[in-house]
C-alpha cells in the first residue's frame, strides 16, 4: 500500500530569481527565471548599463504576465544589445565605452508603464561587458547595402583581433620565491597600437577603471615595517597608482595618488595569514578603491575586502615608470612566494577573485610539502628531547655516588631495559632518529637542533654517494635527501631537485624538481637561485621563458657575488671552466703536492716575482686544484712586496692590508704599498688609493683626480667607481646624473668588472626616462655573468674536477649536473662528455645517450659554446638520435657552426656529408662562403672543404685533411684520365690502405683526436 503526501507550498509575497544568469554579456543565453506574485503583475527583465561619460541606460529586455498561485520558472533566450555583446562591423554600431552591466528582474503592479509602475521584488546579477577585441563577430542574416558590404571587406574592418594587445596582461604566470631582499620583478607596458584602445588608455587615465590580482604565500612577516608586494613606481621614483605593501602586522597597504602629486594611502581592515596561499585584489573605480583577499586553506572561502573613498581624483597611467613585483632598490619585498599576478588594464571585475586555485599552484603543492615537513618536524622534536632526557639520565648514574647509593640504584634499575613509545619509528626515518640519537648523547644531553640533523643527514648521503660506483644508490639515497631538506639543509634541497630534474638513477619529476628548487631558493641558495634563473632563462621543463623573472633570481646571486667576492672563505673556489676534453687544461691542474706547484715555489724563493704572484694567486683563490688558504696566501704577498719590490704583490699586499683579509687591518703600511706600487706606474693601484681617500679621509676631489687618471688607462675599478660618484651626487661639483654613471657602469662593464655589470643590469632592467631604453634580455645576459663568477659555484666545479681526476666518474658527474642545472656552460659540457664517456658502462645506455644529447643541446645554447659540442650534435642528428630519422640537413648545420668557428672536425664532417651523396643546399654553402661551388661537382667542393680543413689553426689535423684532400685528387685523376686508370689504380693499391686506415680511424665521427 502506498501512501503519498501532498503538500502545498504558499508564498506570502512577490518573489524573482535569476537562476543561472551569465557572468559575461554573452549572445543568446537561455535564462531561467523563477518568479511568483500574490496579485496579477508583470515580470520585467532589464539591462542596466553605466557609460564612461557617467550616463546611466536601462534597456527593456523581456516583459510578460505574472498570475497568482504556485512559482514558475520561465527560460527567456537573452537578447541584449548587439553593441554591448559584438564587435562594431559596420551594421552593429559603435558605443562609449562600458564600465559595468547589470542584469535585473523585477515584480511590479499598474500595467506597462514605467513611469507608473512599482517594483516589489527584484535580483540582481552583474554581467561582464567583454574587450572589444575579444567579442564575437555576429553573423548577420540579412542582406545587406553593398556600400555596407564593401566596408566590411576593407582592411580595417577585417582586422577584427589584435593578438598582441591583450587588455588583460599576465606580469606573472609562474611562482617566485621572494627571499625578502631587495629583488624582484620588473616589468613595464607600452601604450595599444590600436587608435580606438589608445584613445580610452588615456581618457582612463584620470578615471581608472581596472583591476589587479595577486596570488601570495607569506612565510614571515616583514622584518621593517613594510614590505613590496606590487608597486608602480614612476619615472620620477615615487610611488603612485596602484602600490600595494604588506606592513609588519599583516596588514596591506595601498597608496593612491591624484593629479597634483597628492596622495593617500589606506590600510585593509583584515590581515594576510602566514603559510596559506591567498589571492589579494584591487579593484580601482574612480575615486572608489575596495581591496579584496581570499584564502584558499579555508572553508567555505569568504571574500575579505575593505573599500576607501579617495578624497581627491585617483590618477594612473598604466605605461609611465614601471610595476614591480616583490622587492626593489627602494623597498624590500615579503618573505614567501608570489603566485600569478594578472592585470585587466580597462575592467573592473570581481570575476577574477572566483576563477579558483591556478593550476601552477596545485601542481607545485608547496601547501602538502609544509604540512608533511611539520608532521616531520614534530615526530624529530619528540624524539630529540626524549634522546637528551635519557642522556643526561645517563650522565646523572655515571656520577661519582658512594658504594650504597650506587648499590641502591643497582638494585632499582630494571635487568632489561625496553624502548620508550616515543622512540617507535617507521622504516623510512630510522635514520634521522639514530643521528638525532648520536648528536643529543655526543653531546652531552643538550637538545640539538633540527638544521643539525639535517646538516648530519646531508653529510651521511653526501659520503655514501662518493663510495658509489654506479646510479642504483641514488634512488635509496634521495629520501635521507628530501628529510635533510625538509629539516633546513638547502644544499640537500638543491641536490634533490637535481637529481629529480636530470632523472640520475630516479625517476624525472619535474614538478617537484622545481618545488624543491623554490623552497631552497627562498631561504637564499645560491646554486638554488642559479638554478631557477637557469629555468626561465631558457624556458625549462615546461617553465614559461621569462627574462625579468630570470633577472630577479640572477641579480640576487649576482649581488651576493659581488659582497663574496670581498670576503673569501675556505668553502669558496674561484670559478674555472675547464673542459675535460682539453688535455692542456687538465695537465695544469695541481695541488700542493703536485710537481708543478712545488717547481712554483721554488722559482719564487729563486726570486721570480711572476713565481710569487702566481703562487700567492692561486692560494689566494685556490687555483688550479688548490683549496684557498688566506693565510698563507698573504705571506707570499708580503715576501713578494717586501723583498722583490714587485709592483703586483705590493698592490695585493695593499688590498689585504687595507681589508683585514688573512692580516691584521694596517692602513697607513696599506696606503705605503699602495704608493710604491703606483711610483711603478700599477694602474690598479691608483684606482686603489683613489678609494682610500674617499673612504677613509673624505677626499673626493683627489679620489676623483686619480680614478679620471686611471679610467684613461682602462681601469675597470676606476670607471665603475666613478659612476657611483655620479649616481650618487658625490662627484665634486656636479649633481647626481644617472646617465653619466650608466656610461661609466657600461665602460667598466665591457672591461670585465663585476660590480660594474651589476650596476649597468639594474639600469637596463628599468632604463632611464628619455636617454636610456630598457633591455631586459641584455640585462639578464649581465647578472647571469655575474652571478657564475660565484665562489660557491666554484667549489661544486672544484669538487667535479678533484673526482674526475681521481677517477671517480659518478661523484664527477653528480657535481657537474648540479652546476650543468644551474646553467653554466663548461659544467653542461663535461656533464654531457662524462655520459659519452660512460667508463664502466656506470650509466644505463639509453640514458647516457640522453643525457648527453641534453647536455650537449644546452652546451650549444651558450654564449661561447666549445666547438666538439657542435660535432657531436651533428652526430646525433646524423646517427638519428632516439629513434629519429637521419637529419642530415640538421647535421650539417651543427657541423656548419663548428666548421665557421675553425674547427677543422666540422669542414671534415662536411665533406664526409658530401661524399656520401648529400647535396649542401646553398644556404648553407652562402654561409661557408662557399656559394660559388653551388653548381660545380662534388670533386670541387671536396677540394675547398678539405682545404679548410687543412689550413686550420689545429697543427694535429694537417696531415689527415691532406690525405683526404689526396684521396680527393685521386678521384680527380681517376676521372679526368681514363687513359691512365692503370696507373692510378696501382697508387691506389699502395696507398690507399694506408690512408683510409689513418683518414678514419683519426678523423671519422665521434673520435676526439682533434679536440
Amino acid at each position: 500500500m502506498h501512501v503519498f503526501f501532498y503538500i502545498q507550498i504558499v508564498w506570502g509575497l512577490d518573489e524573482v530569481t535569476l537562476l543561472n544568469p551569465p557572468t559575461e554579456a554573452l549572445p543568446d543565453h537561455l535564462l531561467g527565471i523563477l518568479y511568483s506574485c500574490d496579485e496579477p503583475a508583470t515580470v520585467q527583465l532589464d539591462c542596466v548599463v553605466s557609460f564612461e561619460t557617467g550616463r546611466i541606460s536601462t534597456f527593456l529586455l523581456r516583459q510578460w504576465s505574472c498570475v497568482p498561485g504556485d512559482p514558475e520558472i520561465k527560460t527567456v533566450k537573452l537578447k541584449l544589445p548587439d553593441w554591448l555583446v559584438y564587435q562594431a562591423d559596420g551594421i552593429v554600431p559603435d558605443s562609449p565605452l562600458v564600465l559595468s552591466c547589470l542584469l535585473r528582474a523585477s515584480v511590479g503592479y499598474n500595467g506597462f508603464d514605467d513611469t507608473e509602475r512599482s517594483a516589489t521584488a527584484q535580483d540582481v546579477a552583474a554581467l561582464q561587458p567583454k574587450p572589444f577585441f575579444s567579442r564575437p563577430v555576429k553573423q548577420h542574416q540579412l542582406c545587406i547595402a553593398w556600400s555596407k558590404q564593401m566596408l566590411q571587406l576593407s582592411q580595417k574592418i577585417l582586422q577584427k583581433q589584435c593578438p598582441f594587445e591583450q587588455e588583460t596582461v599576465q606580469f606573472l604566470s609562474t611562482i617566485y620565491a621572494s627571499t625578502g631582499e631587495n629583488f624582484g620583478i620588473t616589468k613595464t607596458l607600452e601604450p595599444f597600437r590600436n587608435e580606438l584602445l589608445e584613445y580610452l588608455r588615456l581618457k582612463a587615465i584620470s578615471f581608472p577603471w581596472c583591476t589587479l590580482s595577486v596570488w601570495i604565500f607569506v612565510t614571515r612577516h616583514c622584518q621593517e615595517s613594510m614590505c613590496g608586494v606590487f608597486y608602480h613606481i614612476n619615472s620620477h621614483d615615487n610611488y603612485v597608482t596602484p602600490t600595494l605593501l604588506l606592513t609588519n602586522l599583516g596588514q596591506l597597504h595601498v597608496q593612491i595618488n591624484g593629479e597634483s602629486e597628492e596622495s593617500s594611502a589606506f590600510l585593509s581592515s583584515f590581515t594576510v595569514p602566514l603559510h596559506e596561499w591567498c589571492q589579494l585584489g584591487v579593484m580601482v573605480q574612480g575615486r572608489t578603491v575596495n581591496v579584496f583577499m581570499v584564502c584558499m586553506d579555508k572553508e567555505p572561502r569568504t571574500v575579505q575586502f575593505t573599500e576607501h573613498m579617495s578624497r581627491h581624483a585617483v590618477m594612473f597611467d598604466d605605461t609611465e615608470g614601471y610595476f614591480v613585483i616583490g622587492g626593489g632598490k627602494f623597498i624590500r619585498g615579503v618573505e614567501g612566494y608570489v603566485g600569478p599576478v594578472v592585470y585587466n588594464r580597462n575592467r573592473a571585475s570581481l570575476h577574477v577573485m572566483s576563477e579558483g586555485i591556478p593550476d601552477v599552484i596545485k601542481n607545485v603543492n608547496l601547501t602538502g610539502w609544509l604540512q608533511t615537513c611539520q608532521e616531520f618536524h614534530l615526530d624529530m622534536t619528540v624524539k630529540i628531547n626524549g634522546f637528551s632526557l635519557k642522556a643526561r639520565q645517563r650522565i646523572e648514574t655515571e656520577a661519582c655516588f658512594d658504594a650504597f647509593h650506587q648499590w641502591m640504584v643497582k638494585e632499582r634499575l630494571p635487568t632489561n631495559q625496553q624502548c620508550e613509545p616515543w622512540e617507535e619509528t617507521v622504516p623510512q626515518r630510522r635514520q634521522a632518529a639514530r643521528l638525532a640519537k648520536l648528536l643529543v648523547f655526543k653531546y652531552g644531553g643538550r637538545e640539538v637542533s633540527l638544521p643539525a640533523v639535517g646538516r648530519a643527514l646531508y653529510t651521511l648521503s653526501l659520503r655514501k654517494l662518493g663510495k658509489a660506483s654506479d646510479t642504483a644508490v641514488v634512488s635509496r639515497l634521495l629520501p635521507l635527501l628530501l628529510q635533510a631538506g625538509c629539516l633546513g639543509d638547502n644544499q640537500a634541497l638543491h641536490m634533490s631537485s637535481v637529481l629529480l630534474s636530470s632523472g640520475l638513477g630516479v625517476q624525472k619529476q619535474h614538478h617537484k624538481a622545481w618545488l624543491l628548487a623554490l623552497l631552497a631558493a627562498q631561504r637564499d641558495d645560491r646554486l638554488a637561485l642559479l638554478h631557477l634563473g637557469h629555468l626561465h632563462h631558457r624556458g625549462l621543463h615546461g617553465l614559461p621563458t621569462d627574462p625579468d623573472l630570470a633577472y630577479a633570481y640572477y641579480a640576487n646571486i649576482a649581488k651576493q657575488t659581488t659582497l663574496d667576492r670581498q670576503n673569501p672563505t675556505p668553502q669558496q673556489t674561484f670559478v674555472e671552466a675547464v673542459y675535460l676534453n682539453n688535455d692542456e687544461v687538465l695537465n695544469l691542474q695541481t695541488n700542493e703536492g703536485h710537481h708543478i706547484f712545488q717547481w712554483l715555489k721554488l722559482q719564487a724563493s729563486r726570486g721570480a716575482a711572476e713565481a710569487e704572484q702566481a703562487v700567492a694567486r692561486m692560494l689566494f683563490w685556490g687555483q688550479q686544484g688548490l683549496s684557498p688558504n688566506i693565510e698563507e696566501a698573504v705571506r707570499h704577498y708580503r715576501r713578494g712586496a717586501v723583498q722583490l719590490g714587485d709592483p703586483v704583490s705590493m698592490y695585493d699586499y695593499g688590498i689585504v692590508l687595507l681589508q683585514g683579509q688573512g692580516v691584521e687591518k694596517d692602513i697607513p703600511k696599506a696606503v705605503y704599498f699602495l704608493k710604491k706600487a703606483m711610483e711603478q706606474d700599477f694602474v690598479p693601484a691608483i684606482n686603489a688609493l683613489a678609494w682610500y681617500y674617499e673612504q677613509f679621509e673624505g677626499d673626493y676631489e683627489r679620489a676623483v683626480q686619480l680614478w679620471e687618471k686611471a679610467d684613461l688607462l682602462e681601469c675597470p675599478d676606476a670607471a665603475m667607481n666613478l659612476g657611483v660618484m655620479y649616481s650618487m651626487g658625490l662627484y665634486p661639483g656636479k649633481p647626481a646624473n644617472q646617465y653619466m654613471a650608466y656610461k661609466y657602469y657600461l665602460k667598466s662593464a665591457d672591461r670585465g668588472h663585476i660590480r660594474g655589470g651589476v650596476h649597468l643590469a639594474e639600469i637596463w632592467t628599468t632604463g632611464i626616462p628619455g636617454y636610456v631604453s630598457r633591455r631586459p634580455l641584455d640585462a639578464v645576459l649581465w647578472v647571469k655573468w655575474a652571478a657564475e663568477h660565484n665562489g660557491y659555484l666554484g667549489s661544486i666545479l672544484r669538487k667535479a674536477l678533484d673526482s674526475y681526476l681521481k677517477s671517480n666518474t659518478f661523484v664527477s658527474l653528480l657535481n657537474y649536473m648540479m652546476a650543468a642545472e644551474s646553467g653554466y656552460a663548461s659544467a653542461q659540457f663535461n656533464a654531457a662528455y662524462l655520459c659519452e664517456q660512460n667508463p664502466g658502462n656506470f650509466l644505463d645506455p639509453a640514458y647516457a645517450a640522453h643525457c648527453m644529447w641534453r647536455y650537449y643541446n644546452l652546451t650549444i645554447q651558450s654564449q661561447n659554446p666549445d666547438t666538439y659540442a657542435f660535432i657531436r650534435m651533428g652526430d646525433l642528428f646524423y646517427d638519428g638520435y632516439d629513434g629519429r630519422q637521419n637529419g642530415l640537413f640538421s647535421a650539417a648545420q651543427m657541423y656548419i657552426q663548428a666548421a665557421l668557428r675553425n674547427n677543422p672536425q666540422g669542414w671534415y664532417n662536411l665533406g664526409l656529408l658530401v661524399e656520401e651523396g648529400y647535396k649542401l643546399p646553398l644556404s648553407v654553402l652562402i654561409e661557408l662562403g662557399l656559394s660559388e661551388l653551388y653548381l660545380k661537382d662534388n670533386i670541387s667542393l671536396l677540394n675547398a672543404l678539405f682545404k679548410r680543413c687543412r689550413d686550420s689553426e689545429d697543427t694535429n689535423s694537417y696531415l689527415p685533411c691532406s690525405l683526404a684532400l689526396f684521396s680527393v685528387f685521386l678521384q680527380s685523376f681517376q676521372k679526368d684520365y681514363s687513359v691512365s686508370i692503370k696507373v692510378s689504380t696501382a697508387v691506389a693499391v699502395v696507398v690507399a690502405p694506408t690512408m683510409f686506415i689513418i683518414i678514419l680511424g683519426v678523423l671519422r665521427r665521434r673520435v676526439l683526436s682533434l679536440n
